[in-house]
């Protein structure tokens, strides 16, 4: 069986851990500041200890983790667990976090919002921004992805671990990524 095409973003989603442990399924649950917030986005501690959506996809330092679903009081007072959290109309709304700072991610590359973009192996070891585009109220998932631009630059926020081979589409074009948190802040030493 083919693998299928990658046709749009699909947010990040977490796969095992830079030792190659497969991923048990860790969170941490984290209260969300404002805003709405998707299976699959990249979020970031704020001082106030809790988290949202990262407000810039160049440079993120406060990087905790990836959200992969969320708990919230709707309008008639029943908590609900969700793919997404809607940005208004709901109350104490908190989202499951992968927040552990060796956590990999697999996640679609694009050149830009969700234009599907591919790179070459050379990209691995590179670092490279975040496209912050909006998620799906449809299926509650994230459409983040990584840019296809990538350098050397210490505070940009992924660091690209490998590869997906599977999503070749040419010789050596890959459009799916294995990612870390390049600028996560449990390994931030000055702190928030």
């Amino acid at each position: 069986m083919a693998y299928p095409t990658v046709s749009a973003p699909y947010g990040f989603r977490p796969i095992n851990s830079i030792g190659g442990t497969p991923y048990a399924g860790s969170t941490r649950l984290v209260p969300v500041d404002s805003g709405a917030v998707f299976n699959g986005d990249l979020v970031e501690l704020l001082a106030s200890g809790k988290c949202a959506v990262i407000a810039d996809g160049t440079a993120a330092p406060q990087a905790l983790g990836v959200c992969v679903g969320v708990q919230y009081t709707n309008s008639s007072g029943q908590t609900v667990q969700a793919q997404y959290a809607p940005s208004s109309g709901v109350s104490n709304v908190l989202a499951y976090v992968v927040d552990d700072p060796r956590a990999l991610f697999q996640v679609a590359m694009v050149s830009s919002g969700t234009t599907i973009a591919g790179l070459g192996r050379t990209a691995v070891g590179r670092n490279t921004s975040v496209i912050l585009n909006s998620g799906s109220t449809t299926t509650g998932d994230s459409a983040q992805a990584i840019d296809d631009t990538t350098d050397t630059t210490n505070t940009l926020p992924i660091r690209i671990v490998d590869v997906i081979p599977a999503s070749a589409t040419g010789t050596d074009t890959y459009v799916e990524f294995v990612v870390k948190i390049n600028t996560h802040t449990y390994n931030n030493t000055t702190g928030i």
